[in-house]
């Protein structure tokens, strides 16, 4: 009776189990097609060439290689920002943001004189963090210099990016915080070291609260 009983136990586990892994499976094609729903003939979304989401920016488009099309945050949250040094020159960012081969991109690049490029629409997601969760949750900001030169960061590109970080931030409801504003070399997995020990953070986050748009 009893073996007869484990067995009746084990073939309804089995059941059991099979469907929640159906369930399981259609819960994950859901979440699939709603991410990329857009990508179906007929609603994809109409968007301007060179449209900004920062006023003031200037487009200067990423290789569409360095980059995913996507319909943030409507299919992934946006939650973080990323900090990222280029180690070389705005010029040099441009190039290599442009060239396909690169396999990489940040959404704007900051010079230092405080001009800001976006390369990348906020809602599509950027190959800059190294690290495709990060990828798809953040927004990369690029800035002109090296890691270990402290005159890199001017404190015209100080305020320029705080000013961004700013506006990313109020828009998807970002935390002003080190937890949500974050380093490259921060980022899970990374072997990056940027924006480097010569990155002031506390002066940042405070011009970041301080160019928050009044609400």
């Amino acid at each position: 009776m009893t073996g007869d009983k484990s067995r009746g136990v084990s073939r309804r586990a089995l059941l059991i189990g099979g469907a929640a892994a159906a369930v399981g499976a259609v819960a994950l094609a859901q979440d699939e097609l709603s991410r990329v729903w857009w990508r179906l003939p007929g609603v994809d979304k109409p968007r301007k060439a060179g449209e900004l989401d920062h006023a003031g920016a200037e487009w200067i488009a990423a290789s569409p290689a360095n980059w995913r099309r996507a319909d943030r945050p409507a299919d992934y949250v946006i939650d973080r920002v990323v900090v990222h040094v280029v180690q070389g020159s705005y010029p040099v960012a441009l190039k290599v943001f442009r060239d396909p081969g690169h396999g990489a991109a940040a959404h704007y690049v900051v010079r230092k004189d405080g001009h800001v490029a976006q390369m990348i629409r906020e809602l599509d997601v950027a190959f800059h963090a190294g690290s495709r969760p990060y990828n798809e949750r953040s927004i990369g900001i690029e800035h002109e210099g090296f890691v270990d030169r402290p005159g890199s960061f001017t404190d015209a590109m100080y305020a320029a990016s705080a000013r961004l970080t700013a506006g990313i931030c109020a828009r998807y409801g970002i935390p002003v915080d080190r937890k949500h504003i974050v380093g490259h070399v921060e980022v899970p997995g990374t072997d990056h070291t940027d924006p480097g020990p010569h990155w002031d953070w506390d002066r940042y986050l405070a011009l970041v609260r301080k160019a928050a748009p009044a609400r």
